[in-house]
């Protein structure tokens, strides 16, 4: 690790707790102090303030606030999977793709994943047509992949999928992300109405045919809407 890796690092820890001007941290952490502002910039770690001095980025309050939504979806994630036996998540927009924050796993062995941290494409997941029906993320232009025997491929029939989603407040998909993989999802909303996450259901497509599909999302809108009602209570 370089010096300035180093400097980056302990940066980011000491501006967690508070702002400092330029000079503080130089006092404070030595040398490659100006070139680590620079980098962590770039990365939206810190940033300055208008009385010239530095404190934690827009990348580090989001992933606060990821942290704190996770927290808060724990109970409502474990209870989601008690009452269906499959594994529940919580899932957010990142970067033109949808990533889990928190998971609760169900009872099978069969269709159990992590799926903490790992992206997923916003047209063939639970999640990412939830973000994409109700405006939370947005599709890149260009072909969609194709990564499964029911991914849908066409735009125009992705966007009727995505319609027939806000109708009835929920999503469903069965062998589009992975072959023997069904899932739904339903909308997290902020205290003004925004979605801003997901909770999904998942498991094998074996066990989860269109009648239990339809079963769990009315489940998992149901879960959804008790943790968009606690984050506004939070909020207020």
């Amino acid at each position: 690790m370089t010096g300035a890796e180093t400097a980056a690092r302990a940066l980011a820890m000491v501006l967690a707790a508070e702002p400092r001007t330029a000079a503080e941290l130089e006092g404070a952490l030595g040398g490659e102090v100006a070139q680590a502002l620079i980098e962590l910039e770039r990365a939206g770690l810190v940033e300055p303030d208008r009385a010239g001095a530095w404190r934690s980025g827009p990348a580090i309050v989001r992933h606060a606030q990821l942290a704190a939504l996770a927290e808060i979806a724990a109970p409502v994630l474990a209870r989601l999977a008690a009452e269906s036996g499959e594994t529940a998540n919580l899932i957010v927009s990142r970067a033109g793709a949808t990533v889990a924050i928190a998971q609760a796993d169900g009872r099978h062995l069969l269709g159990a994943t992590n799926w903490i941290g790992r992206p997923l494409p916003l047209h063939c997941s639970a999640a990412g047509k939830v973000l994409l029906a109700f405006g939370a993320a947005t599709l890149a232009d260009g072909p969609l992949e194709r990564f499964a025997s029911a991914t849908i491929v066409d735009r125009d029939a992705l966007q009727g999928d995505l319609d027939a989603v806000r109708e009835r407040g929920y999503s469903t998909l069965a062998d589009e992300l992975e072959e023997g993989l069904s899932a739904v999802g339903a909308p997290v909303r902020d205290r003004g109405g925004a979605v801003v996450a997901a909770i999904t259901l998942a498991g094998a497509t074996l066990r989860l045919p269109a009648a239990r599909l339809r079963l769990l999302g009315r489940l998992a809108v149901e879960q959804a809407d008790t943790l968009s009602a606690r984050l506004a209570e939070l909020a207020a």
